[in-house]
């Protein structure tokens, strides 16, 4: 047996049982202690299939165990008085039919609704146990189970069935080891990470759930069933949902989500309790405070506890995640065979045909029609809230259609699940690279390709045993030049580097169309030429859908090109087409609508009330502001502008501290807030209009005001009360009674300023003011900024160009998250051929 084979945890589960009665009963306990102990192991490793490797959080396992163990002991006493195996086999089955059936209807809830379900669950089963004592014995208990000799072995001495309870115990880990390490198990751990990710990948997570939550309740049910011969008595405490927190807890205690952990945490539970409760009959207090310790500082438990203590003397490997020069195919690799597997359709291979989707009362997307052809690049482009990104959901069955349909190579998929729409031929990306944090590179693009594969339910067989399922990773892998990194996770790549497995993913299930949604969003330079090299090379094999706010690449690799604005279709054709349309040419840089330009001396402003110098802003990995430097002067109004993504809204996160900058400086009234938290900014009187106006719902006009003077009304007095408030938004007087929800969208717009306003605010962030309002509103709602103006330095943002211009003083350019003009708004709004320079191309 070699080194590494001693350090299986199957094999340190063994040994670990095989001696644990000697320092037990050292300790002055008895062979039944070591039994219980290793009993409560098994049922932890059943829990943590659930728990640890699905991430589903039940309150109600003690159910399994309990109607196990009553199970085993009825059987025995009404049916088979002469077997001590029968009664066994038939709490298992008993066990795994109830897990099946509870998990069935469980699962029709995710979240917290998951696991309360359970707990209900649970609490109706205690109460018809304690109650029905005819049966189950209630208060009393129930007793008369016998433990029988079985092949030889005499089940009365405690020592043999020690060891018997051991023999199971093992056999039963081993089995739960292969579906950790199966084509299920692999699923279970991607549903754990990311659900959303695993069903585009093309899994039906609802399958997988309830296949973990049957197997773990099975488990559970016979460690419940192995209790009863123990104990030779039962009671309805195995049913408490008490009980169920025992194995909840034992299961964190030693560490969720690693296989020995729950053995660890039983041992160290029952052997606390033994303990303590010798000494005081409190145990239970001492135990609470010790898990809150755990909670706090090790919530990785035990193990973690462990791992952390053997940290400093482990040899760190580093892991070779670097993106520089080995992230893209090169010039002459071949794409996997399977990417060209299917044959070139004639005409639209994606057909939407009046496609419409509402939440609410808004109309997202307005009777679209959009046809890709096969083995082009298409794109989708428009500014903020145009609906692509509504569309792509519609396509890609995150959501179904309200009107229309959606087919792919002619036939309907709108409305179909996305693994459904998956195993049609569909795949995707996502806005916000959306991956599995703990996995590698290479189990990544393996569970891409697993998903469809034949076994890929199989639970009992090693998933990397699945040669064809190698050999395809294997192509991927080469072809997105990512060889040398397949060992790394994901978390430690480049944000470029995360980027190319994402589109891995989506290319393992063979699509016919690709779905990219901001692929290149947050790349260096560098990544952006390889990720557009191997998206036009992708066109060979397939469709490719693209939405992209960077313009100019878009107009350079796209075949054709769909602008979409407030949910409908404005203009298809190419890129030649699209770039001298005029209409769309309004819709990115404006008309002359409110061509009335600022007639305000630079002397008017005051000194410097909001300054940015250098700030480097991430998400993750992805570099979003780069040097951003600009400032904001007391009775200013400057218009923050540029084409989506340019990091305008991350301007405005790292200001409130959302997204607090890398590096580089924010100033407010003198003092640095880079670093602060939202409410400490917020308190020193900046005030956010967040896009959408985000009013609290179900609360009254008068109640959200009231909460947004709560952080900001301190020191002598407050800058913005009620009555002069009401002088710039008198419509609102009149409902603040109303619900806030109720209201118009202009008069929601009113209130959120409103509620910004109160307290002490000495700047307003506006995010998308006159977004969504009538005609009319937009008027009403410029004249109340117009007036605020004297009043109040603002910075907005809006992509109503010829409005926002008219405002401003000065205006702010960003371009690819840097600045790249700086200068008055009077030029902007008057001259559009200056405009065009600056903001469109």
């Amino acid at each position: 047996m070699s080194p590494g084979s001693l350090r299986h945890p199957l094999v340190i589960l063994a040994a670990a049982l095989v001696v644990l009665p000697g320092p037990v009963i050292a300790a002055g306990y008895t062979w039944s202690t070591a039994t219980e102990i290793a009993i409560f192991v098994l049922a932890g490793l059943g829990f943590n299939l659930l728990l640890g490797y699905t991430g589903l959080l039940s309150f109600g396992h003690g159910l399994f165990f309990g109607l196990s163990a009553y199970c085993t002991t009825l059987t025995q006493i009404h049916w088979f008085h002469g077997s001590v195996l029968l009664p066994f086999v038939c709490s298992v089955a008993f066990s795994a039919l109830l897990g099946g059936v509870v998990g069935f209807l469980a699962l029709r809830r995710r979240g917290v609704y998951f696991s309360l379900l359970t707990l209900a669950f649970t609490a109706l089963t205690f109460y018809i146990v304690f109650r029905w004592t005819s049966f189950t014995g209630g208060e009393n208990g129930l007793s008369g189970l016998k433990r029988l000799a079985l092949a030889g072995l005499d089940l009365g001495d405690e020592r043999e069935f020690y060891y018997l309870v051991v023999g199971i115990v093992l056999v039963t880990a081993g089995l739960v080891w292969r579906v950790v390490h199966s084509p299920l198990g692999s699923v279970l751990v991607a549903i754990r990470e990311n659900e959303q990710r695993a069903r585009f990948a093309g899994y039906s997570v609802q399958r997988y759930k309830l296949a973990a939550f049957t197997i773990s309740a099975t488990v559970t049910g016979l460690s419940g069933s192995l209790f009863a011969y123990l104990k030779l008595f039962i009671s309805a405490d195995l049913v408490n949902p008490l009980f169920s927190g025992e194995i909840l807890a034992m299961t964190i205690f030693g560490g969720m989500g690693n296989f020995l952990g729950p053995a660890l945490g039983a041992l160290f539970y029952l052997m606390f309790r033994a303990v303590v409760s010798s000494y005081t009959a409190a145990w239970q207090f001492w135990f609470g405070l010790l898990f809150m310790g755990f909670i706090l500082f090790s919530p990785t438990g035990l193990v973690g506890l462990g791992e952390r203590v053997l940290a400093p003397l482990r040899r760190r490997r580093e892991q070779a995640a670097a993106m520089a020069s080995r992230v893209a195919p090169q010039p002459g690799q071949q794409a996997p065979a399977f990417l060209g597997e299917h044959a070139p359709l004639t005409g639209a291979l994606v057909r939407c045909s009046g496609v419409t989707k509402r939440f609410g009362g808004f109309v997202a997307v307005d009777r679209v029609d959009l046809e890709v052809r096969d083995r082009t690049l298409h794109a989708l482009i428009g500014p903020n809230g145009a609906g692509k990104t509504t569309l792509f959901n519609l396509i890609s069955g995150m959501y179904a259609p309200d009107l229309g349909s959606v087919q792919l190579a002619g036939q309907g998929i709108g409305g179909l699940p996305p693994e459904a729409v998956m195993a049609h031929g569909l795949s995707r990306s996502f806005q916000i690279t959306s991956l599995f944090p703990s996995l590698t590179v290479w189990e990544h693009l393996r569970l891409g390709v697993q998903a469809r594969a034949r076994r890929r339910f199989h639970p009992l067989i090693r998933a990397h045993s699945l040669e064809e399922v190698n050999v395809q990773t294997r192509e991927l892998v080469k072809f997105l030049g990512l060889e040398g990194m397949e060992s790394a996770t994901v978390a430690d790549l480049s944000y470029g580097g995360q980027r190319l497995v994402e589109i891995g993913v989506a290319l393992a299930a063979r699509p016919r169309a690709l779905l990219l949604d901001e692929p290149l969003a947050g790349l260096a330079a560098a990544e952006r030429e390889r990720i557009t090299g191997l998206i036009r090379g992708l066109t060979q094999h397939m469709a490719v859908l693209l939405v992209e706010h960077d313009i100019d690449r878009v107009f350079a690799i796209a075949d054709n090109i769909t602008v979409m604005n407030e949910g409908r279709v404005l203009l298809e054709g190419d890129a030649e087409t699209v770039r001298g349309n005029a209409e769309v040419q309004r819709v990115y840089i404006g008309g002359k609508e409110h061509a009335a330009p600022r007639e305000r001396g630079a002397a008017a402003a005051g000194g410097p009330l909001l300054g940015l110098s250098g700030v480097n802003t991430y998400y993750g990995k992805s570099h979003i502001l780069h040097d951003v430097t600009f400032e904001v002067r007391e009775g200013e109004v400057v218009a923050l502008l540029g084409r989506n993504g340019a990091g305008k809204s991350s301007t405005f996160k790292t200001i409130l501290g959302i997204a607090p900058p890398r590096s580089g400086t924010v100033n407010f009234a003198g003092q640095l807030i880079g670093g602060r938290s939202p409410e400490q900014i917020a308190r020193l009187g900046v005030g956010l209009v967040p896009q959408g106006r985000r009013l609290f719902a179900g609360l009254t006009v008068d109640e959200n005001l009231r909460l947004g003077g709560l952080s900001r009304s301190r020191g002598s007095g407050v800058r913005w009360d009620r009555d002069r408030i009401y002088g710039y938004f008198p419509r609102i007087r009149d409902k603040l009674d109303t619900n806030a929800d109720q209201l118009s969208g202009g008069e929601q717009q009113m209130v959120a300023i409103a509620r910004a306003l109160s307290g002490n605010v000495e700047i307003l962030l506006l995010d998308e003011p006159f977004e969504g309002l009538s005609p009319a509103m937009v008027d009403e709602v410029f004249k109340s900024i117009e007036k605020l103006r004297s009043e109040i330095s603002i910075l907005i943002v809006e992509h109503h160009l010829d409005i926002v211009l008219s405002l401003a003083d000065r205006a702010v350019v960003l371009d690819r998250g840097r600045v790249s003009h700086e200068g008055p708004a009077g030029p902007l709004l008057t001259d559009l051929e200056f405009r065009k320079k600056v903001l469109w191309l």
